[in-house]
């Protein structure tokens, strides 16, 4: 038996709604294997700014960091009239989780179900054998810009002359780029033992910088081959040849922007878990934020029509990451692609043929067959 903290931060949009089929699978997970869950609740993102004046309180921080886990929904955006008066910015809650507890890489593994090649926008022979992981650096880079703590130019819009300009500022050092590329050589040594590191090295200095770490990290993995791949070109072998990639390793901005391509090969951005991991250890594993890949799709929320397998997907990498669980995480995986197998389908991923079902009903499907397992 396991006993484990876990907080849940729902957010905002269809986060609460995706969260909460993610935590009902955490639920069965407790009750099929015997383990004990403690979960807490807070507030983030839209909400907590609403009630506490902050995009996540110093209370909320310190329930996070007393846990073993974190369990993320999604935040908003501000509406334009309120971002330009300044003031609280959802997102900040993210982003102070990840710098302070130190989640600086980001893995998120993209394997289309065989079930649902259809759904994807690519030919069923383009999609065969796909299983990647993306490890993304998620502590620096653009994203980080604006932080006090980066030296050098701020990010910001400004007038100078008459105009109005914009700057933002990409930053990283040795040690970040070193530690991340470190935990993706790990991860490949683990699976098919290739590493595609990309950066776009022939334009910027904190790439060229990159690439230099890359080759001295490769010469303590000899087991691992390992490419180098301008950005430009990976984004064109993701829909050329997928199953050509093992692990990516990539930079933040990078990271976000091809994983979000990435995900149209399971044919749907709700199709996508994530595990943001540091170096501070927990019983079984290591302490994490678990999320999925999507946003908080304001427009859809309330109508029980988000997909919530990235979310319940998630909580299978918590359960491996965090919680050591690995024979629990696969059988949450594996009861994912049963269901999908079995012809359901939340409205993104739909198609001819199969049974269109809502985020609640989706969520209870997995529970049910779930608790079931042999």
């Amino acid at each position: 038996m396991s006993e484990a903290t876990i907080t849940v931060l729902p957010g905002d949009g269809v986060g609460p709604e995706v969260t909460a089929q993610a935590l009902k699978v955490l639920r069965a997970v407790e009750k099929r294997y015997g383990h004990t869950f403690t979960v807490h609740e807070g507030l983030v993102g839209l909400d907590a700014i609403a009630s506490e004046g902050s995009a996540i309180s110093e209370a909320t921080f310190q329930t996070c960091a007393q846990s073993d886990a974190l369990l993320f929904g999604a935040v908003g955006a501000l509406p334009a009239a309120e971002r330009r008066a300044g003031g609280p910015r959802p997102e900040l809650a993210l982003f102070r989780l990840r710098k302070e507890f130190g989640f600086f890489a980001n893995l998120r593994p993209v394997r289309p179900a065989e079930a649902s090649y259809a759904a994807s926008s690519l030919k069923p022979e383009c999609l065969k054998g796909t299983d990647m992981v993306f490890v993304r650096e998620l502590s620096a880079g653009l994203y980080y810009g604006h932080m006090e703590t980066v030296p050098g130019k701020p990010s910001e819009i400004r007038q100078r002359d008459g105009r109005t300009e914009a700057v933002d500022t990409l930053l990283y050092t040795e040690e970040e780029i070193e530690r991340v590329v470190r935990v993706a050589f790990d991860v490949a040594a683990g699976r098919r033992g290739k590493v595609t590191s990309v950066d776009k090295a022939n334009v910027l200095s904190s790439s060229v910088l990159w690439r230099q770490v890359v080759d001295r990290v490769a010469a303590d993995h000899p087991g691992v081959a390992y490419e180098h791949m301008l950005v430009d070109a990976c984004a064109m072998r993701l829909i050329r040849t997928p199953a050509e990639f093992d692990v990516i390793v990539t930079e933040n901005l990078f990271g976000d922007i091809l994983t979000d391509e990435a995900s149209m090969l399971t044919g749907s951005i709700g199709m996508l878990p994530s595990a943001s991991l540091g170096t501070r250890r927990t019983a079984g594993g290591l302490f994490g934020l678990y999320e999925p890949v999507h946003g908080s799709a304001p427009d859809i929320a309330g109508q029980d029509a988000a997909n919530p397998v990235g979310a319940v997907l998630s909580a299978a990498l918590l359960l491996r990451h965090s919680l050591g669980l690995e024979r629990e995480a696969a059988a949450v995986e594996k009861t994912v692609e049963d269901v999908i197998r079995d012809g359901y389908r939340s409205p993104d991923i739909h198609e001819e043929g199969c049974t269109v079902v809502g985020t609640e009903e989706f969520g209870r499907l997995i529970v049910d067959r779930l608790e079931a397992r042999p």
